[in-house]
């Protein structure tokens, strides 16, 4: 059998102390032993106890990011849906973990101003790319803002749920319902193609269809 990865055994020993003993009185050193490692093994890992049961919100951002960077304005909410859904995944695929820590968050204050400072870095991290994405619209930076939090509301909503039910069905249906929501609200701000641009003429009501039919043929190939 493949042993547990040094990080999965350092965040389990961590979530087991917290419950068994408390957070304040839990240690490094108790985290460290407990995982069978050392303390210069456990800040290799991570910089500090309550570190040690959050996800690696760093690398986890330079995903979404990466993600996000990759769409162009056409394809910007797609990003945005996949971005989310890298997240929630990051909870899911420790599932354990996920939902130990749910327990421990609404009983210890520190963590649960750790969780919160971490929802704000993905709301920053969506909010500064939709403002690019609108840059130059009207109330761009206002939209953006709007948008981000949003999403980031989506997918709380969803993955509390998920906690809630003790992790006993598949987030993900639910996560894409919740966010057609966000997309139903935000679609109008993707920047239209040329062939969505769209005509309006008015003509005299003695106008035969004959008549308005050429002056919008000559209009549409007058643009082209």
């Amino acid at each position: 059998m493949p042993k547990t990865p040094i990080s999965r055994r350092l965040a389990e020993a961590a979530v087991a102390l917290f419950d068994e003993n408390g957070y304040d009185a839990t240690t490094v050193d108790d985290i460290a032993a407990r995982a069978g490692v050392s303390r210069s093994t456990f800040f290799r890992y991570y910089r500090s106890k309550e570190d040690a049961i959050f996800p690696d919100h760093d690398a986890l951002l330079a995903q979404v990011d990466a993600r996000l960077r990759a769409s162009t304005a056409g394809t910007a909410i797609v990003a945005i849906t996949d971005a989310v859904r890298l997240v929630l995944a990051h909870y899911v695929d420790d599932a354990e973990v996920s939902l130990r820590r749910y327990q421990l968050v609404h009983k210890v204050p520190a963590l649960r101003d750790r969780e919160i400072a971490s929802v704000a870095r993905y709301q920053r991290l969506f909010r500064e790319f939709v403002g690019e994405w609108l840059a130059g619209s009207p109330d761009a930076d206002l939209r953006a803002e709007l948008m981000a939090a949003s999403v980031v509301a989506a997918h709380n909503q969803v993955l509390r749920g998920w906690l809630r039910a003790g992790g006993t069905y598949d987030p993900f249906g639910p996560l894409d319902h919740a966010l057609g929501y966000v997309i139903a609200t935000f679609r109008h701000l993707e920047q239209p193609r040329e062939s969505d641009q769209v005509v309006v003429a008015t003509f005299s009501r003695q106008a035969s269809p004959e008549a308005v039919m050429a002056a919008i043929q000559q209009h549409l190939s007058s643009d082209s």
